[in-house]
Parts: structure tokens; C-alpha cells; sequence
């Protein structure tokens, strides 16, 4: 069964408490159960990690990214940044699909700026969890696509 690594950077293990008029109402726990959901419904495994710290993402994605076929990466603060995530992701060969939230491109211009976008196949921001559903859907689409 393919696997998608699902990788949430800082200060996403507090969505619920953040601003709504952003990040929604919903917790991190609530939109990986929506994303298990629907990956067991396409047939593809998800592992998921959520970290405060730089580092810790770039060992998860160096000791997971063998047993995986794809990445969807919501970077949070280390969106404009995290260079030694970006040389993980490029080390792994995974294709990657970078999720954000909240529209980036439309907030305050640091924001807009993603060290990671001009490396993922995509990118998905502004449309809130449903996002990464949408990320897992194309990642496994293109998964059968590769298997024909």
C-alpha cells in the first residue's frame, strides 16, 4: 500500500485555538482523522508528524522518506525559511505538495514568499483542511497514474 508522509511545521499543533478567521475552528487531531478517513477510502497509508522545531521535521522526513511515495508539507513559519527542510524534501525524490491553511498569497507579504513552492509539484493555499484532502487525492491519483 503506498504511503504519504503528512508533515505540519510550527504552531499548527494549535489550530482550534488560533485565529478562525484564518486557520478555521478546527484541531490538528480533527483534520488528520478527516485525512486517515479519506486515505483509507483510497487505499493509501498516511503517517503523520507535527513539530515545533526545524530539525525534528528534517530527521522525520530523512528516516520516513525510504517507505513513502509522496509528501504534503504545511511548512507553518518555516514556510519562508526552512532551507534544511526544502534539502530533506529534495533528498527524498518524493513528489511533495506544499498546503497551507490559509490563503498565503492574499496576507501579509512575508507570507507569500515559500522556499519549498518552486520544488513541490503543487501547492494548495487558502482553502482550510480540505486542502490537504486534496493534496492526498491528486498524490494518489498520481500514484495509479505511475502504476499504469
Amino acid at each position: 500500500m503506498p504511503k504519504i508522509l503528512i508533515i505540519n511545521g510550527p504552531n499548527l499543533n494549535n489550530l482550534g485555538k488560533r485565529d478562525s478567521g484564518h486557520y478555521g475552528s478546527i484541531t490538528l487531531d480533527q483534520v488528520n482523522a478527516a485525512i486517515a478517513k479519506r486515505a483509507s477510502e483510497l487505499g493509501i497509508e498516511v503517517s503523520f508528524f507535527q513539530s515545533n522545531h526545524e530539525g525534528a521535521i528534517v530527521d522525520h522526513i530523512q528516516a520516513s522518506a525510504g517507505g513513502a511515495s509522496g509528501v504534503i508539507i504545511n511548512g507553518g513559519a518555516l514556510t519562508q525559511v526552512g532551507y534544511s527542510i526544502l534539502d530533506a524534501l529534495l533528498d527524498s525524490r518524493l513528489p511533495v505538495v506544499e498546503v497551507h491553511l490559509s490563503n498565503i498569497h492574499a496576507r501579509e507579504e512575508f507570507r507569500r514568499h515559500s522556499v519549498i513552492a518552486p520544488y513541490a509539484i503543487g501547492q494548495i493555499a487558502g482553502l482550510g483542511w480540505r486542502g490537504y484532502i486534496y493534496a492526498l487525492e491528486f498524490l494518489a491519483a498520481r500514484i495509479a497514474d505511475e502504476k499504469k
